[in-house]
């Protein structure tokens, strides 16, 4: 591509395709440590209980995917979205056996998650999320910890952006746009100031007032031309995110400097995520004492 320029008009908006092209990251990206405890707490039902898991904002379903196999027992997944067409995606595509080949089955709700209440959750196992916090509000991370814990509700959340990107080789725009990137996740939608980069520390801060129990890991992006075609789209939606926020000198320049050096095989990029597991009060000690 080099010589070519591209203009910042090309960037693409989130879509089934997008989702589809950074499951592989996703999935070498969480946090897999963090499942240990999980499994410890869900290993404390009855033997032989079917969990019922709610995947919130599921959309192609790939944290079902990822996760189903890897937990023990028998599952039933409710996958919920306010996009009818990913639900029929991410149930055509789901996990169907868990991690010791009991059966999984799912099932959809269209709704928005903004509306879930700890009643919705009284007889929820766990409650999931990819990618999502970083799309809510104060107010709604606040009422999604309460519905948890009021319901005694573990809750698993993985890929909340946190704003920080590395590049190799650096450029000296990086520093502004990757400030820019960090506005742009902080924006007002129809109303509403998203967390953005602030998502992963504020909702930790939102359970652990409320007495649950709290562990948070990174989890990173590593892109560059072994996934070269996530790498493309990511810069094609961050570049012009970013500058639509701080304006900076050519920035269409440095997107075409970016994916020529991508091309080459020179460019490396970490995104930096942030996974976290809550348990309700009470529930790290009492399966401490039972393990």
């Amino acid at each position: 591509m080099s010589g070519d320029r591209v203009t910042l008009t090309d960037a693409p908006r989130y879509a089934p395709t997008w989702l589809e092209l950074r499951e592989p990251a996703d999935a070498e990206a969480r946090a897999t440590d963090l499942l240990g405890p999980l499994r410890r707490h869900l290993a404390s039902r009855p033997s032989g209980a079917t969990y019922l898991i709610r995947d919130l904002g599921c959309g192609t379903g790939s944290m079902q995917r990822w996760l189903a196999p890897l937990l023990p027992g028998p599952q039933r997944w409710i996958l919920q979205d306010h996009d009818a067409d990913l639900l029929a995606f991410a149930t055509a595509h789901a996990a169907t056996t868990a991690a010791d080949g009991s059966p999984v089955t799912v099932m959809t709700r269209h709704a928005d998650l903004t509306e879930l209440t700890a009643g919705d959750l009284m007889s929820t196992s766990l409650v999931t999320a990819s990618a999502l916090l970083d799309l809510l509000s104060p107010s709604e991370v606040e009422r999604l910890a309460a519905a948890c814990v009021e319901a005694g509700c573990p809750a698993l959340f993985t890929l909340s952006v946190t704003g920080g990107v590395d590049f190799t080789p650096a450029d000296p725009l990086d520093a502004e746009l990757s400030a820019g990137f960090a506005d742009h996740l902080r924006d007002h939608v129809d109303g509403r100031y998203l967390l953005g980069a602030d998502a992963a520390n504020a909702t930790a801060d939102a359970f652990t007032r409320r007495g649950a129990s709290v562990e948070s890991r990174s989890s990173v992006w590593r892109l560059g031309s072994d996934r070269a075609a996530l790498t493309a789209e990511w810069l094609r939606g961050w570049v012009p995110a970013a500058a639509a926020q701080r304006p900076v000198p050519d920035a269409e320049g440095y997107l075409t400097r970016r994916l020529d050096a991508l091309a080459a095989g020179d460019l490396r990029v970490t995104v930096h995520h942030s996974d976290l597991l809550a348990l309700p009060p009470g529930a790290a000690r009492a399966d401490e004492a039972a393990s």
